[in-house]
């Protein structure tokens, strides 16, 4: 299972740079990870500056 990015997302992009296969793009409201391209590293979650990214 991905990480998933909860509505605390304040859609600063900050997940996206650390991410090392590209899995995180900019949704509609907030970012959003890729369940197919997620590799579970946790790089997003470390790197998220509100805490908005949760382990699966």
């Amino acid at each position: 299972m991905a990480y998933k990015i909860g509505d605390e997302c304040i859609s600063c992009g900050s997940c996206a740079g650390t991410c090392p296969v590209e899995a995180i793009s900019e949704g509609e409201s907030h970012y959003e990870i890729s369940e197919d391209t997620c590799v579970e590293c946790g790089a997003c979650a470390a790197g998220c500056p509100v805490g908005a990214i949760v382990a699966p």
